[in-house]
């Protein structure tokens, strides 16, 4: 997934974003360090290493801009940089290349004679840091880092390498970071890290997840959405379980990192999960808590995967009819114990993405056309169009000019092009 900045002033900075929505936070900090460090015409790329095609991508555009902006200082970042540095330094026109733990340090944006490779081992990090950020460049929701790195070593993943071991943002930090946001306009806050289910294990009394959104939600009632960007099938704890039964402010909406659904294949993943425990999860949560909706990320095609383990995830993802899917075709990575186990051939691994794809849209399909005549609210993001609580895609019918960031109460009146129409009600939101 790519982030592009706005349209920009010239002389203004540049902030490109690929991959997930901890790149997407980070970058808004690293756009509040270069205007504070008064940078002008600064052009970063914060990149992803989460498969070959994203990194493609991120090589793609850097000499892109480039060729656009001769002369400009690019100054590459995020996950492929921290793990390979001297690739990303030997692309014609970047100026440097700096580390993911160096990249959130103002000192970085603000040092008038940097290294052409600022990257130190991400492994030697034990902390992670609060960074305030106050506004999200072209967003209606914001995001809120509370967690950093990973401890698991999934067979497959090479993003433990870039972005270091687990790491919790302080409670207090949290707080303070999100009161801030609420404060100034932002009606929804979502919670973002790498692995945020492992929140706590290394803060003083080992709070859990649901434990911190509690005393969140208890210490900011101005908040009015809370949601989390994605969750381990495993490690969600009571509390949580018993704010998703009791929390209308927590939205009725969790993204599983799935990865697949055949228990074999879990198994040489070195996932913490099986099949049976997604089920158990997805009954529990509707049983608590009836209309909420799932994500998941599933890569398909993963080394030794025959047809009848891939038929096992196609049945588990039409049976639970998970809504919002993020598929991937299963991409070696470098160095990962996955890259040396008997692959799939590329073309069947493109095949089995497109059938996962399918599937998630049937799904997709099926449950909006299901929601017509219910009453929902909208979080208005671009041109009257937007997410309900349960992350639905819907837009207004037409009618006044609704700015973005606006939650506007409706009527889901039919579906055309995919998305919901919502006919507001007759008060407005407050």
């Amino acid at each position: 997934m790519t982030h592009e900045s706005p349209q920009q002033a010239p002389g203004a900075n540049r902030v490109e974003t690929f991959g997930c929505r901890l790149n997407a936070y980070e970058s808004e900090v690293i756009r509040g360090h270069l205007d504070a460090a008064g940078k002008s015409g600064t052009i970063v790329v914060n990149t992803c290493a989460v498969t070959s095609e994203a990194e493609r991508q991120a090589r793609q555009s850097i000499r892109r801009l480039a060729r656009e902006n001769p002369g400009a200082e690019i100054v590459v970042t995020g996950c492929a940089a921290q793990i390979d540095p001297a690739r990303y330094a030997a692309i014609d026109g970047v100026t440097r290349v700096v580390g993911n733990e160096e990249k959130m340090q103002a000192g970085t944006w603000s040092d008038t004679a940097p290294p052409a490779i600022h990257v130190t081992d991400i492994m030697e990090v034990r902390e992670t840091a609060a960074h305030l950020v106050s506004e999200f460049d072209g967003r209606a929701r914001a995001f809120v880092q509370v967690q950093q790195g990973c401890d698991h070593r999934c067979t497959f993943c090479i993003i433990p390498y870039g972005r270091g071991n687990s790491r919790s943002v302080p409670i207090g930090a949290i707080v303070e970071q999100v009161r801030a946001l609420a404060a100034g306009g932002y009606r929804e806050i979502v919670l973002t890290g790498v692995d945020v289910t492992s929140f706590g294990g290394d803060l003083p009394g080992r709070p859990s997840l649901g434990q911190m959104m509690r005393r969140l939600l208890a210490l900011v009632p101005e908040l009015e959405r809370l949601r989390l960007s994605s969750v381990d099938p495993v490690e969600i704890d009571e509390d949580l379980f018993r704010l998703i039964a009791d929390e209308p402010r927590l939205m009725p909406h969790l993204h599983l990192s799935l990865q697949a659904g055949d228990d074999m294949v879990l198994k040489r993943m070195k996932r913490r999960h099986l099949r049976d425990d997604v089920f158990r999860l997805v009954e529990r949560v509707r049983a608590l808590r009836p209309g909420t909706a799932f994500g998941a990320d599933v890569i398909a095609g993963f080394p030794t995967e025959s047809d009848a383990m891939f038929e096992n995830t196609a049945a588990l993802l039409t049976d639970l009819g998970i809504q919002h899917l993020h598929v991937f075709p299963y991409s070696p990575r470098p160095g990962t114990p996955a890259a040396r186990m008997p692959q799939v051939p590329g073309d069947i691994r493109k095949a089995r993405a497109a059938r996962l794809r399918d599937i998630g849209a049937a799904n997709l399909e099926s449950w909006t056309a299901g929601l017509v005549g219910r009453d929902d609210r909208v979080l208005i993001e671009v041109d009257g169009a937007g997410r309900g609580e349960s992350f639905a895609p819907i837009v207004l019918e037409a009618g006044p000019a609704v700015a973005a960031g606006t939650v506007v109460p409706v009527t889901l009146l039919g579906v055309e092009g995919g998305r919901l129409i919502g006919r507001p009600w007759i008060r407005a939101a407050a």
